[in-house]
């Protein structure tokens, strides 16, 4: 579930809405968040970030990192997992600032890193979501490719005028 327009709370986790995809960090108090940046990204908006496979664990400023981009709080997971302590969430965070970390889009992205640390589950809807489409579209294609197939085999071929 998203709040709009609440105050974020050490520990929160911080949807950034990006062209194409969400961004993710974990609030720690002052304005400052730290959040996962893949060390091959162009500028913090790209989508090009999707083939780094190095990150950087950084602090900074929720407004520097949102810019003119909507953000909130979004704890999505609280009511199917009980978030750690605050204290504990913003401890481990800081403790990893400064550290690269493997990155693959898939599998430990930057809501991934964020999960883990709210909720010690690595969990990222984005990439499930964006699978299940790719898959539905596949599956599109498949069953558009076999009807016509199908069709043209069974319709009756229309004969040349002699």
């Amino acid at each position: 579930m998203s709040e709009r327009n609440v105050e974020p709370k050490p520990g929160d986790l911080i949807e950034i809405s990006r062209p194409g995809y969400k961004h993710w960090a974990i609030y720690v108090g002052a304005g400052y968040v730290i959040h996962l940046v893949p060390k091959a990204q162009a500028g913090i908006n790209s989508i090009m970030s999707v083939l780094s496979k190095k990150a950087v664990v950084k602090k900074e400023l929720l407004w520097e990192i949102a810019q003119s981009d909507a953000c909130q709080v979004n704890n999505k997971y609280d009511q199917k997992y009980k978030p750690l302590p605050a204290s504990r969430i913003v401890r481990e965070a800081e403790l990893l600032l400064g550290t690269e970390v493997s990155y693959r889009v898939v599998c430990c992205n930057c809501e991934h890193f964020v999960t883990r640390l709210r909720y010690g589950i690595a969990q990222s809807d984005q990439v499930r979501e964006t699978v299940a489409s790719a898959m539905a579209l596949i599956g599109v294609g498949v069953v558009l490719g076999l009807a016509m197939v199908l069709g043209s085999l069974l319709l009756p071929r229309k004969h040349e005028e002699k």
